[in-house]
């Protein structure tokens, strides 16, 4: 049975997504493909991933520019349908509706605070709440725009909940296996378990599934179905 993850393809090699996804696509429902993958293959590696798995696709290139820009490059992967495309919530509210206007059949995915971003990183860039309030405040914007998804850390799923109501798809990174808790640059983070209890409907997770493609696919496959079962008990 598929768990409620998406996985981060954050790789340039396509070849190696596609045997990624070979090896998790019994675990994994929605396959993440980032900056690094859209500026090595565009279009056409995107279309390479879709032919291989009927799984959703999250579209992640947190569009960030006047309203007139974002709705064109939101255009320009129109042909592709992606199931998720991230925006950044900060550009504001003309800037998400004119996302959602541009592909009306994607579920416009706002991300309001990075998890690699701590307390003090959001004070020194100008930010005049905590993580928390800013996180909310930027949800509760974005859906009120037409945004459908919202990325959030795990530590405000609960708050940003409350805020948005049932029908909005909360999708949070920064969760880790409590074995891998606080090994890498997450600062805000859960267990994967933990984040769905909160009232997530999505979990992001990466290395702590492809970083067991160094001891080959089935190693890959064992920890996807670790994870999914953890989340699924």
């Amino acid at each position: 049975m598929k768990a409620p993850i998406v996985l981060a393809i954050d790789t340039n090699n396509l070849q190696t997504a596609q045997k990624w996804i070979e090896s998790t696509e019994d675990s994994v429902s929605v396959y993440k493909l980032g900056l690094e993958f859209f500026l090595t293959f565009g279009n056409e590696g995107v279309r390479a991933i879709q032919s291989v798995t009927d799984a959703d696709i999250f579209l992640d290139l947190k569009l960030h520019d006047i309203p007139h820009t974002v709705s064109g490059a939101a255009q320009a992967v129109g042909e592709l349908a992606p199931n998720f495309l991230t925006v950044h919530a900060s550009g504001g509210r003309a800037m998400v509706s004119a996302a959602v206007a541009a592909l009306p059949n994607t579920e416009v995915t706002a991300v309001t605070i990075l998890t690699s971003l701590s307390e003090e990183d959001l004070f020194e860039i100008g930010f005049a709440n905590r993580a928390l309030e800013s996180a909310v405040a930027l949800a509760t914007m974005s859906v009120s725009a037409g945004a459908k998804a919202i990325v959030c850390s795990p530590l405000e799923i609960k708050a940003v909940r409350s805020a948005v109501g049932i029908s909005t798809t909360i999708i949070t990174p920064g969760v880790r296996p409590l074995s891998e808790m606080g090994t890498d640059d997450q600062k805000r983070t859960m267990t994967p378990r933990d984040a769905i209890d909160a009232g997530a409907s999505l979990v992001v997770i990466g290395r702590p599934i492809t970083g067991a493609w160094k001891d080959g696919s089935d190693a890959m496959r064992e920890k996807a179905r670790r994870i999914a079962d953890e989340i699924l008990k």
